[in-house]
């Protein structure tokens, strides 16, 4: 049994824990602009955002590395606190953001935004319409006569996510070749098209601000709906809230960059498993976390083979996998 004095250390611990991730996520940043085809000393990088130096690198760290840097760490956050709320919503531990087709109808936006040939910002606006198609039509089947379960939910998803993939294959079959490598870089998530991320940046604060004061009910929830219930939460309601926030950041996320897997997944539980489930800590710290990780994946991708550029997602694969296995079998021991 933890005695008194071990669980009043516990809040110091846990924000240590979290100015630690502030720490490695500024670095992580400072890491995505010193790094590329063209070296920058950290100096520089100081130089050209306070404004004190000019030149070619000023003007590659301001407009080209800088909004990139800030549009993979906000993409990180949000589908990391994402992917959190959906487990809390679902009580899956394998939910992740994509699981109720919110990034299936993004892509068909997107992608026939593509084939058509329209302007990038135009590619954004149809991701993003089909990101709150998709989540009001799930909303919608799943609501039916207003009996809502995490079952129906998730059931109701993962058909819409699949019928989105089949559209998705046809539009891809039936896409030119010219076109043809840039829609499957967007689904496999290609940050280079970022340059403007602090509408996204705004989102996630917002989201974080909105979500962090039901922050006791979710642990509560967190428990068993019928826990909830007698300890007077507001189930329906807190389900709504958390099915709204998560789909909206979802679909900023998927808006911004394309389609990211495995962050909104893994990172969540191994957050999960240094502080403990306590949601008043855990959501920004699985934001901070998803940023950093996102972030310096993003660097690698851009730089390991330089000057061709992989596709961010498939890195967050390449570690989330191992990552995940290896959280499953501590789990395992532990239980």
């Amino acid at each position: 049994m933890r005695s008194p004095r071990a669980a009043s250390a516990l809040p110091g611990r846990t924000l240590l824990v979290l100015a630690g991730l502030v720490l490695v996520g500024v670095a992580s940043v400072l890491v995505a602009l010193v790094s590329g085809e063209m070296r920058i000393a950290p100096v520089a990088v100081i130089g050209a955002l306070s404004g004190t130096l000019s030149g070619i690198e000023s003007d590659v760290i301001r407009h080209l590395r800088l909004p990139r840097a800030v549009a993979v760490f906000v993409c990180g956050g949000l589908l990391a606190m994402a992917g959190a709320l959906m487990q809390v919503l679902l009580r899956n531990p394998l939910a992740d953001p994509y699981v109720l087709g919110i990034s299936g109808g993004a892509a068909v936006g997107a992608l026939a935004a593509m084939m058509f040939g329209l302007a990038p910002w135009l590619v954004d606006a149809s991701a993003f319409a089909g990101a709150l198609a998709a989540m009001l039509l799930v909303f919608g089947l799943a609501h039916g006569d207003g009996s809502w379960t995490q079952t129906r939910l998730l059931l109701t998803g993962v058909i819409v996510a699949a019928g989105c993939g089949a559209v998705i294959t046809l539009m891809l079959s039936l896409a030119p070749d010219t076109r043809l490598r840039s829609m499957l870089f967007w689904l496999m998530g290609d940050a280079s098209g970022a340059s403007n991320p602090w509408p996204a940046a705004v989102a996630l604060l917002t989201g974080l601000i909105v979500v962090l004061p039901f922050a006791r009910d979710l642990n509560v929830l967190a428990r068993g709906e019928a826990t909830a219930l007698s300890l007077g939460v507001r189930v329906q309601r807190l389900r709504y809230v958390l099915y709204v926030v998560a789909s909206l950041l979802t679909a900023v996320a998927v808006t911004l960059i394309g389609s990211v897997g495995f962050v909104g997944l893994v990172v969540p539980h191994l957050v999960r498993f240094v502080i403990g489930n306590d949601q008043r800590l855990l959501l920004p710290a699985a934001m901070l976390a998803g940023g950093t990780l996102l972030t310096l994946a993003d660097t690698a991708a851009r730089t390991v083979i330089a000057p061709t550029q992989l596709p961010v997602g498939v890195l967050t694969a390449l570690i989330g996998v191992p990552v995940f296995l290896f959280l499953l079998s501590r789990t395992r021991k532990v239980g």
